[in-house]
């Protein structure tokens, strides 16, 4: 590889990409986009959530628990009825998303040693929204028993089991989408946009012009890659700062993992891009194939819809979809403080990615003379 050559070509390429009207802002508007407005609109966060409450009890503590609900900023108690046929009746009518039934006697049998449950019916028509006000529900109960005991200094036999969330105590949804959303940054910034920089130079004609003189095929193909993979880092780190500044986040771990899997990741999109430019013959034919994989990855890699939750055939399909392990390292690294030890499993899987997608990259290309 020569060396001096290569420098030229980068000079050249950054010159085309300043002078080029879209590129430049896209590079700037897309982390903005992506991470400001995507996890204020994609969100799983369930707020205001009707309940309906049945006070069985009637004493102070049952007063406090009801009271706690509703200066929650995730419930809402839409009454306190007598009977659970009246409670019920919200739910009927849409007013109401769960039930909670405070048994009578409930604060005498904390005090006496023995442990009463209280009865929570959840919604199901709407899944979502009743499982997590449940939850919302059961966890609002557990800290005004807690602050109570804590205040009046009684001795309340709670409940010896409580659910307690790892990683994301408030359930926030953000924090679980904006580390994996920087999956989008690099599938456009170092896979969309190089495949059409290579395409728009078979356009022009171009190209021809290049694979006439000295110039190697290696030292052509990273000069259209590199700067894309300077922006793809520039771009996370972009990302990164604005989910710290926005939205309070930042990775419990190393964020140097953070950039080894941006890596990692750019030279899978790029080999990618790459192949796909090098059997396009038109711009709109790389735009075609390239949307369809873009489609793939978002559906099928865990970003939106859990993978858990998928059927056991579309789970095995993910284990050959690239932007699976670089938003579980993501998650890990950002949620849970996770080392390369810990994802030394998704880290290889993307090196092997990388080196297969770069291979067919190197292979497809053809200079021709």
């Amino acid at each position: 590889m020569n060396r001096k050559i290569l420098a030229i070509l980068l000079k050249k390429e950054i010159s085309l990409m300043k002078r080029n009207p879209i590129i430049p802002r896209l590079i700037v508007a897309m982390p903005i986009l992506v991470m400001l407005i995507i996890p204020l609109v994609t969100t799983l966060d369930v707020k205001n959530v009707g309940v309906a409450v049945v006070d069985n009890d009637r004493t102070e503590l049952s007063r406090r628990i009801i009271a706690d609900m509703d200066a929650s900023e995730y419930l809402s108690v839409k009454g306190c009825y007598f009977s659970y046929d009246e409670a019920f009746r919200q739910v009927e009518e849409g007013v109401a998303d769960a039930i909670v039934t405070i048994p009578k006697n409930y604060f005498k049998d904390l005090t006496n040693g023995r442990k009463p449950e209280l009865d929570l019916k959840a919604n199901g028509v709407n899944a979502t929204k009743g499982t997590l006000g449940a939850q919302y529900a059961t966890m609002s109960i557990a800290n005004s028993l807690s602050r109570w005991q804590a205040e009046q200094g009684v001795s309340l036999s709670l409940p010896e089991s409580a659910t307690v969330n790892l990683y994301n105590p408030t359930l926030d949804f953000r924090h679980y989408m904006i580390p994996a959303l920087m999956v989008v940054l690099l599938i456009i910034i170092c896979g969309f946009l190089p495949a059409l920089n290579l395409v728009s130079e078979k356009e022009t004609g171009t190209i021809e012009a290049m694979n006439v003189t000295p110039v190697g095929r290696l030292e052509f193909v990273l000069s259209k890659l590199i700067p894309y993979w300077v922006v793809g880092i520039l771009v996370i780190t972009v990302g990164m700062c604005i989910g710290w500044l926005v939205y309070g986040l930042v990775p419990e771990g190393n964020a140097i993992n953070i950039y080894l899997a941006a890596i990692l990741f750019s030279l899978v999109m790029s080999g990618l891009g790459v192949f796909i430019a090098n059997k396009s013959t038109t711009i709109l034919q790389s735009i075609f194939v390239m949307f369809a994989f873009i489609v793939i990855f978002q559906l099928m890699s865990g970003l939106f819809t859990p993978i858990a939750s998928m059927p056991r055939w579309a789970q095995c399909i993910t284990y050959a979809i690239p932007p699976r392990y670089f938003i579980e390292i993501m998650r890990s690294v950002y949620l849970k403080g996770s080392t390369v030890a810990d994802l030394w499993v998704q880290y290889m899987a993307l090196s092997s990615f990388a080196l297969l997608f770069c291979l067919m990259a190197g292979m497809t290309y053809k200079k021709r003379v």
